[in-house]
Order: structure tokens, then C-alpha cells, then sequence
């Protein structure tokens, strides 16, 4: 076999989250950011291996770890898609950030939401399908001074904001994402003490946990009440685990199983497995790079029977040496798992752009295109190029 192809009207394209693209958000985690970015730039220099300092000097700024005007997407979002439309890419995955729609409680910005309707019609007059996220792990500053999502209101608070985007965006909008990656978030939060609000508890993890399952049934609700026809999901982190059926469990099965009968499609993030292989190639993170484990996930979500959309699949490569083959590879496995009977649709890289990586800041570089985050210049990388003919062709060359 020279080549294999893809299903018809398979969606192709890429990812990106508000606060890592937009610039000038003001939420708990740009508050958070200026509290511990010197703190973030101490640790790197214990935390990563050498050939990782001396790759990236950066890391060991406190600068580094301040997102600031991040890509400055907010201003740039029509000349960002016309690269993506130029990659030949017909879907894209952004946020909206919250806490530009309800900066205080109760108080909704129109100008933001006439924002982000703008956002949606660049993206539909370049015929690129929006698959919009509404909770990408930042909260406006009131919610967080409430405690966040340990606030028992906290779901009906998000419902209340769901209601406001939907109400006023439906128009242009077909795919949900209710909430990225829950277990990512209250693992970082509230198990490993890493991210914003560093509030370690085990018993605190899985109630943030179960406040957002209740907070996406409130939003799936709301939102097929005010669009009978849109699909709904979330976007979850699943990872391969080799002969570790309990964390297996734990890890992929827990948020999905709360709300299987709330949910028209899955979508998968899929980056690396959870086993040590040295014969593997590493990401600049240091992350293994395995692309077969994609396929086992994926024979693990079948039993959900619903639609599934690969949400997130990249890896950091300021060289962009392994970019090409990382996609091609992964893209094996998930047209295998749909020769299996799987029902994939989609398939959307993280990331469009370089960006802002949460508490590691600008340094790992995971964009099809390259950011100077000084001067905001855009430079498509070639591997970029090599995903657009895939995109193009439906299909990939073996």
C-alpha cells in the first residue's frame, strides 16, 4: 500500500487556547503568573536536564513565564487564518475566554462577544469549521476569588456564561467544547501543586472534578436548548498506559463514564504514553513519543459509540526535525483504529501557533508555525507545509 486516505468530509486542521494565543487577558492566571514567575525560572534550573537549558536559555528568565501580549492572536486572529486556510486546513479549535465575556460578576462585555462573533465569521467565510471551547482552564478573577471550581455554585456560574456565548453565537457555531482536558486541571491544581490555586488535596481533586462533570451536563443541556442540532463534547486527555489497568481506569474512564449520556462526540488529546522506553524518541520536553498508543486508546473509547475527534496531537520541536514524521506516524494509527470500525472525524494538531505553555512558559515551541514573540512575525515551518498537502489529499503517503 503506497498510500492511505481518509474518510470523506474528515475534518483537518489545528488548535489553540485564548490565553495562550490571545495576549492582555487579565484572569487567575495571568494574576498568578506575576506571583510566581521568578519562582518558575528558579526551578528550571534544578527541574530540566542540561541539553534542555542550553537548547532553550529562556527557560531561566522570569520573563519567560509571563504570558503578556502572548502571539497577540486577539489582534492577528484574520492573518492566523489565513495561514491556516493557506495550510489548507478546514477546521480550527480556539476558546473563548471567560473572563473577557463576564470580567465581573454579572457584568457581560458585548464588546467581547461582537469579539469573538468576529473571530467565528473570519473562520466561516474561509470555509475553516469552528470547533469552539468554552472553559479552557482559566477563570475570571471574581470566580477564583470564590474559590473556583471547589464553589458549589461554580457549575451553575458556568452555565450562566454557556448561556450568554451560546444565546449570541449559535449562528456560527455547530461544536461545543464544553471543558478541556478536566483531569489535566485538577491534577495540576489541586494533586501536584503546580498550577493556579495550588490548593493540594486529594479529597479538594475530586471535588473540582465532580463540580466540573456537573458543570458540562448543565452546559449540554443549556446548550441543545438553545441549538437542538449543535454537538456537544468535551475535550479529555487520555493517555497510554501500558499493563496499568487502575490508573487506566482512573485516568481515561472516570470523567467520561460521569457523563456518558451527556456527550454527542469525544474529543481525544492524545500526546505520549505512560511507560519508560529509552528506545524512543523524545520530544523537547522530554515526553515519549510513541504513536501507536493513539490507536490504543482510541480501541478503549469504542465503547462509548459516539463520534470521536482528535482534539490534540503535537509535540514540542523548536528544530522541527520530528514534527513531520510525529504526524505522519500518528495519522497511521488513527486510520488503522477506523479500519477497526472507530469512528474518527477529525483531526486537529496543537498547535496553529508557538504559544504560551502554562507554567513552562514560551519555551516549547509546538506550532506549525513559528512565533517571534518579539516582534510577532509569523514563518511557516516546513513540516507545516507537509501536514497542508495531507490535508489537501485526504490521505497520506507511506
Amino acid at each position: 500500500m503506497s498510500e492511505i486516505r481518509f474518510p470523506e468530509n474528515f475534518y483537518w486542521g489545528a488548535a489553540t487556547s485564548a490565553h495562550q494565543v490571545e495576549g492582555g487577558n487579565i484572569n487567575d492566571w495571568s494574576k498568578w503568573e506575576k506571583g510566581n514567575a521568578e519562582e518558575l525560572a528558579r526551578k528550571s534550573k534544578t527541574y530540566w536536564q542540561d541539553w534542555q537549558k542550553e537548547k532553550y536559555p529562556e527557560m531561566l528568565q522570569s520573563r519567560n513565564y509571563i504570558s503578556g501580549q502572548a502571539c497577540d492572536h486577539y489582534h492577528k486572529f484574520k492573518e492566523d487564518f489565513d495561514i491556516a486556510k493557506e495550510l489548507n486546513h478546514n477546521a480550527h479549535r480556539f476558546s473563548i475566554e471567560w473572563s473577557r465575556i463576564e470580567p465581573k460578576e454579572g457584568f457581560i462585555d458585548e464588546k467581547e462577544i461582537e469579539h469573538y462573533r468576529q473571530v467565528l465569521i473570519a473562520l466561516k467565510e474561509r470555509n475553516i469549521e469552528p470547533f469552539v471551547t468554552l472553559y479552557h482552564w482559566t477563570l475570571p478573577n471574581w470566580l477564583a476569588e470564590k474559590g473556583g471550581w471547589l464553589n458549589p455554585k461554580a457549575p451553575y456560574y458556568f452555565d450562566r456564561y454557556v448561556k450568554i456565548v451560546s444565546e449570541n453565537l449559535f449562528d456560527y457555531v455547530n461544536f461545543w467544547i464544553t471543558i478541556n482536558e478536566p483531569n489535566v486541571y485538577a491534577s495540576n491544581s489541586y494533586l501536584k501543586d503546580n498550577w493556579p490555586p495550588q490548593n493540594k488535596s486529594i479529597f479538594k481533586y475530586f471535588k473540582v472534578l465532580n463540580n466540573l462533570a456537573k458543570a458540562h451536563k448543565l452546559a449540554y443541556r443549556a446548550l441543545h436548548l438553545i441549538d437542538l442540532e449543535c454537538e456537544v463534547g468535551i475535550a479529555k486527555n487520555n493517555i497510554y498506559f501500558e499493563n496499568i489497568p487502575f490508573i487506566d481506569c482512573f485516568w481515561n474512564k472516570y470523567f467520561l463514564n460521569k457523563i456518558k449520556n451527556e456527550q454527542d462526540f469525544i474529543g481525544l488529546n492524545y500526546y505520549h504514553p505512560f511507560f519508560k522506553n529509552n528506545a524512543l524518541l523524545n520530544s523537547d520536553l522530554n515526553w515519549r513519543i510513541f504513536p501507536e498508543g493513539i490507536y490504543h486508546v482510541l480501541k478503549k473509547l469504542k465503547k462509548y459509540n459516539t463520534p470521536i475527534y482528535i482534539t490534540e496531537n503535537g509535540l514540542a520541536d523548536v528544530s522541527d526535525k520530528k514534527r513531520t514524521n510525529f504526524i505522519k506516524d500518528h495519522l497511521f494509527w488513527i486510520h488503522k483504529a477506523i479500519k477497526d470500525g472507530i469512528d474518527v472525524r477529525g483531526y486537529l494538531h496543537w498547535s496553529l501557533l508557538d504559544n504560551f505553555e502554562w507554567d513552562k512558559g514560551f519555551w516549547p515551541r509546538f506550532g506549525l508555525v513559528e512565533v517571534d514573540f518579539k516582534t510577532f512575525e509569523r514563518k511557516i515551518r516546513p513540516s507545516a507545509y507537509e501536514y497542508a498537502k495531507i490535508c489537501k489529499d485526504n490521505k497520506i503517503d507511506l
